[in-house]
């Protein structure tokens, strides 16, 4: 089955190399339709204020957009920044921040339940 997943770079830099279609396939299934954007700290900031009243830029975003489908907003200076306050390479919190968005995407909140499903794909996709 197809893995409808498309990736856009609103930034400069280069993108990552992480498993973005198997992440997908593994936690929201293969006929769920994600778009991830990669944004700068502007824009993550615009965003974050729009979206959710937070005067700052932020690492994620996620958007569900209906039940099969769902948009990812990342934004890698803020991420990278971010990294060192949860023990991580910027490589490997791009791909817990990656987990969380889709988690969130399917329904999840934060908490107990969320915590375990990250740690999970996490050892998986490490």
């Amino acid at each position: 089955m197809q893995s409808n997943i498309s990736i856009a770079n609103k930034t400069k830099g280069k993108l990552p190399r992480l498993p973005f279609a198997r992440l997908k396939n593994a936690i929201l299934k293969e006929g769920y339709d994600l778009s991830i954007v990669f944004v700068s700290p502007a824009e993550s900031h615009r965003l974050n204020l729009t979206y959710r009243k937070k005067d700052k830029p932020t690492n994620v975003l996620s958007f569900p957009l209906s039940k099969n489908s769902g948009e990812l907003i990342l934004d890698i200076k803020t991420s990278s920044l971010d990294a060192k306050n949860f023990d991580m390479t910027p490589q490997k919190f791009l791909l817990y921040l990656v987990i969380h968005g889709m988690l969130h995407l399917k329904g999840l909140d934060h908490g107990s339940t969320m915590d375990k499903q990250e740690k999970k794909f996490l050892k998986i996709f490490s």
